[in-house]
């Protein structure tokens, strides 16, 4: 292809030349309005002078055509993978590239998008346009379609963001008349305080409302907690009980219908992290001895602990030898009517701390605390000679929930804790530092309360082997069972201590049930869509895990041990939403992508939203599909020039740019420089010396 054209190289500065041509162009004007003869002659004269101080060239260009660029985006979003939308998007990419091939001269590229991850921020068609278009030039963009159900996140306010001048076509896929039902979050509550109510706000949602009642399903972490029936559209309050620390999973679920195209968003999930408000802890103690303060000193440094101590300093040799009644022994009367009976659920922990059944409880409050621990509450005996004598709490009601029954003998000597077989396993005792040790880096203890076990774990073990530290579980609750009043020792740094504030830190938080303390827990987290699973168990065979995806297929995962009490396993998954995990004992939920990703809360296709911007291009949006199934019926294409319109009722057009790169160049100047230039201003001075002499001999 080859292109001619004028290009100018002033010989004095353009300003000048304007200032000669005006000043030629009066002077012509005046020799005609005067009738002068010879006037012809001067304009010619004078146009021959500005011709060759304006310098033309003829310039030839040779240049080769380049191929319109037209992009093609797919929509590979999950919405796309419902129904017969994969397989229309499929053919309708194969009949596009084919149309465009057959046009000629245009450069096809496809890009598919909205897959992945990018399901959080829900379908994102407009940027990846702008990637693949990213380094074409804009006057060599010949159009852009797009094939998507028509739901799109990132649609452009204004055509004049698109970067380009060039027709837009939308061809949707799907079919007219389709319906879903979905929940749709209102407010949903992030935190909330163990034990308290949060409400959740939601509506449901029916492309086809027709105003019918449905069933609302509420579970928390996989259990069903409530059934209510509400309309559709109306918006429903829910409220749900922070039963643990860490996360909640609160799910809401209506019915699937038989005609929908999707149940995967008549589902919606909400985590609410519980947070435990202040831990009241109610302590107790008995007989004064050297490590009295070691557990006061270790709650009251814990902002989140609310303590009330108590301490009976009356030794009970001394009880009923003197005659003083109780309520004379203290300053402040002891309020064990309200401590023991009517505000007893209001603490989370009962400590015992060297206490001895002295008449100051009688046997009724204690039977109000075997019943608060069997209700979910917790007790911890830290234990001294006094656990052995008959006045010690075993043979108290709390002997119902004790985990071990005394010999009557305290062996005073020299020995150092061990961690049992058992305890390595255990949250509150693997791990502890200096256990890795044998013997453990820490200091000696000298005394000991022999017991019989009867209930629960071991942990720690003293002198013979003979169980030191003793958790179990009553019912709901918690107890443990300190055997040496010794541990202070840790806590005054003799023989460099040991780990008291780190074991005792555990061993109160595993009474008070904190997630990350139990001994027997599934467990699993998600990253991308990667779900890392972990199992803490005190067993020694840990059964597979079954992973049950949103959709309902299942998948068998084994584990492996990765330390003691710990056993891990890593699995891909290609589905956003909740995963069940089950070993048959445990459950754990886990959500992959967002919680409600924005993908899936609406999946019925629309025109709708694209139309406005397609048409502000000059371009069109329509369905593709050709009735029932996955056949699909595509326009004509076509190729125009520039149009404010660039389809119809039976076609799409691309605009031909008419973009092309020069392969060649060749100047011819029109003028002759400034040798012709003396020769025209003589030949134009002669002229005018000879019109001189004319007019003198006349």
């Amino acid at each position: 292809m080859t292109q001619f054209n004028i290009a100018l190289s002033p010989l004095v500065p353009s300003l000048v030349l304007a200032l000669l041509a005006l000043g030629a162009i009066i002077v012509i004007a005046l020799s005609f309005w005067a009738r002068r003869k010879g006037a012809w002659l001067r304009a010619l004269g004078l146009g021959l002078i500005l011709f060759s101080l304006a310098d033309p060239s003829l310039v030839r260009e040779d240049r080769d055509p380049l191929k319109d660029v037209v992009a093609v985006v797919l929509d590979r979003s999950a919405s796309q993978s419902i129904g017969e939308r994969t397989a229309q998007t499929d053919q309708a990419k194969e009949q596009i590239e084919k149309s465009l091939a057959a046009l000629g001269n245009v450069e096809t590229r496809v890009v598919e998008a909205g897959g992945g991850d990018a399901d959080a921020d829900g379908t994102r068609l407009f940027s990846a346009l702008s990637s693949a278009l990213a380094d074409v030039p804009p006057e060599r963009v010949g159009g852009a379609f797009i094939v998507t159900d028509g739901v799109v996140h990132d649609i452009p306010a204004h055509p004049d963001l698109l970067g380009f001048k060039a027709p837009v076509h939308a061809l949707i896929t799907g079919h007219e008349g389709e319906r879903d039902r979905r929940i749709e979050l209102v407010e949903a509550p992030r935190f909330g305080l163990v034990g308290k109510d949060q409400t959740i706000t939601a509506r449901i949602l029916d492309s086809a409302d027709r105003g019918e009642p449905v069933e609302l399903v509420v579970r928390r972490d996989g259990a069903e907690i409530s059934r209510q029936r509400v309309r559709t559209g109306a918006t429903v309050r829910v409220n749900v009980r922070v039963e643990h620390g860490g996360p909640n999973v609160v799910e809401l679920e209506v019915a699937a219908l038989d005609d929908e195209l999707t149940a995967l968003n008549n589902k919606a999930v909400v985590l609410i992290e519980g947070v435990r408000d202040k831990l009241k802890v109610l302590l107790v103690s008995g007989e004064p001895h050297a490590g009295e303060r070691t557990w006061r000193n270790l709650l009251k440094s814990d902002a989140n602990v609310d303590l009330v101590h108590f301490t009976i300093l009356r030794p009970p040799e001394k009880s009923g030898l003197d005659g003083t009644p109780i309520s004379e022994l203290s300053l402040i009367a002891f309020p064990t009517a309200d401590l023991f009976g009517r505000k007893i659920r209001e603490f989370d922990l009962i400590i015992f701390d060297r206490y001895s059944n002295q008449t100051v409880l009688p046997p009724v409050y204690f039977e109000n605390i075997v019943r608060f621990v069997r209700e979910g509450g917790a007790l911890l005996i830290a234990a001294g000679p006094d656990y052995s004598g008959r006045d010690g709490l075993f043979f108290s009601p709390l002997g119902k929930i004790a985990p071990a029954r005394p010999s009557g003998d305290v062996i005073e000597k020299a020995f150092r804790a061990q961690i049992t077989t058992m305890g390595n396993r255990h949250p509150v005792t693997r791990g502890l530092p200096g256990a890795d040790q044998t013997p453990p880096a820490w200091s000696e203890w000298f005394r000991q309360v022999d017991a019989e076990p009867l209930r629960g774990t071991p942990v720690m073990s003293g002198i013979d082997n003979k169980p030191l530290l003793l958790l179990s579980r009553e019912e709901k609750g918690r107890v443990g069972l300190l055997l040496s009043d010794q541990i202070w020792l840790w806590a005054r740094n003799y023989q460099n201590g040991g780990p008291h504030l780190e074991l005792l830190r555990r061993l109160a938080h595993w009474l008070m049930k904190e997630p990350e303390l139990e001994e027997e827990a599934l467990r699993a987290t998600a990253r991308g869509r990667e779900i890392s699973i972990e199992r803490q168990s005190l067993k020694d065979a840990i059964d597979p895990v079954t992973v049950t995806s949103p959709s309902g297929n299942s998948q068998i995962v084994s584990l492996k041990e990765a330390d003691p009490g710990i056993s891990r396993a890593q699995v891909r998954v290609s589905e956003p939403g909740l995963y069940r995990l089950t070993d048959g004992e445990l459950t754990a939920l886990v959500n992959v992508g967002a919680e409600n990703p924005v993908e899936f809360r609406e999946v019925v296709s629309t025109l709708d939203k694209l139309r406005p911007l397609v048409e502000a291009t000059g371009g069109t949006v329509r369905r593709i599909s050709a009735g029932s199934g996955d056949a699909i019926s595509l326009p004509r294409f076509t190729a125009m020039r520039d149009s404010p319109l660039y389809g119809g009722s039976d076609y799409v057009a691309i605009r031909r740019t008419g973009a092309s790169v020069v392969t060649g160049i060749g100047v011819a100047p029109l003028a002759i420089g400034f040798l012709g230039l003396l020769a025209l201003l003589g030949s134009v001075l002669v002229g005018w010396l000879w019109e001189s002499r004319r007019r003198g001999e006349a």
